[in-house]
């Protein structure tokens, strides 16, 4: 495994923590999760390859149970909005002054610094201030948050884990441990540079939900089949779209693909009919 031999202690949080700090187990890493007094479980249910204990950090005796193990320890993965763990006595100055190896990886919301760096936040408001939620829904709707995965999962506890690994790498040259800034706001921000460069495109220069990848184009959405569940199409590129609409049989709208963000089209492919073709045969329309 490619991180065996590393010491990973992760201070109890929800989600995007316990998803990082699995991922690092789940290649290897020792993770241990130092949870609250009184915890019963990790309601992330993202505890797999970890052990636990619990400490009191605002006790002095819980606090230097921590730094004895930070002091042998590879990486810190802590949770808590700016200023806590200095309040405590546990910052990244004093833990890497006992071990100036230690990586130190702070994953919040809002990052270290900035008005918002003191204030709560769920994965709805981190999507919203780096921009990405302005782009998700269907044309003439409010957006919508695809559940927690984009800022919590993905901008959060994934570009954590990347950091800490590139932190791992650099280590290796110099020695010295670091502090990483992983926020969810930037993150999903970073992930969504695609969104960014191409915005100017033909790919997304219309408003929200018009455009061909975010359900705007018939031949790339979502369709209700007979048997009341949902059927994904995706045939963007025009040698699919042709198999598509032959399989409908509906070849008048082969010269129609360009223009196919309409309503025209649109409607046409709703308004195929196949009573003899039972739902679960679908595929065979398509591939």
């Amino acid at each position: 495994m490619a991180l065996q031999g590393i010491l990973v202690v992760e201070l109890a949080g929800l989600a995007p923590g316990p998803f990082c700090a699995m991922v690092l187990a789940d290649f290897g890493a020792r993770v241990v999760r130092v949870e609250r007094p009184g915890s019963h479980y990790d309601v992330s249910r993202l505890g797999r390859g970890k052990r636990s204990l619990a400490l009191d950090l605002k006790q002095p005796r819980g606090a230097a149970v921590l730094r004895r193990l930070c002091a042998r320890s590879d990486v810190l993965l802590e949770p808590f909005r700016s200023g806590v763990m200095e309040k405590l006595q546990l910052g990244p100055e004093i833990l890497q002054r006992d071990n100036p190896r230690l990586i130190y990886a702070r994953l919040t919301g809002f990052g270290q610094s900035g008005s918002f760096s003191r204030l709560a936040g769920h994965d709805i408001n981190y999507l919203a201030l780096s921009g990405v939620l302005s782009k998700i829904g269907r044309n003439g709707e409010n957006p919508y948050a695809p559940l927690n995965l984009l800022a919590d999962f993905a901008g959060g506890g994934l570009m954590c884990v990347l950091g800490i690994m590139m932190a791992l790498f650099e280590r290796t040259r110099s020695g010295k441990g670091q502090v990483i800034d992983a926020n969810m706001v930037e993150g999903t921000a970073y992930l969504s540079s695609f969104l960014w460069k191409t915005q100017k495109s033909s790919l997304w220069e219309a408003p929200r939900g018009q455009n061909i990848l975010d359900g705007g184009a018939p031949f790339y959405t979502t369709y209700r089949t007979a048997d009341g569940e949902f059927m994904a199409v995706g045939a963007v590129e025009p040698q699919f779209y042709e198999l598509l609409i032959k399989g409908l049989g509906e070849l008048t709208l082969l010269k129609m693909q360009q223009e196919a963000v309409s309503c025209q089209a649109r409607q046409t492919l709703l308004s195929v009919k196949r009573p003899s073709l039972q739902p679960k045969s679908w595929g065979t329309v398509w591939l």
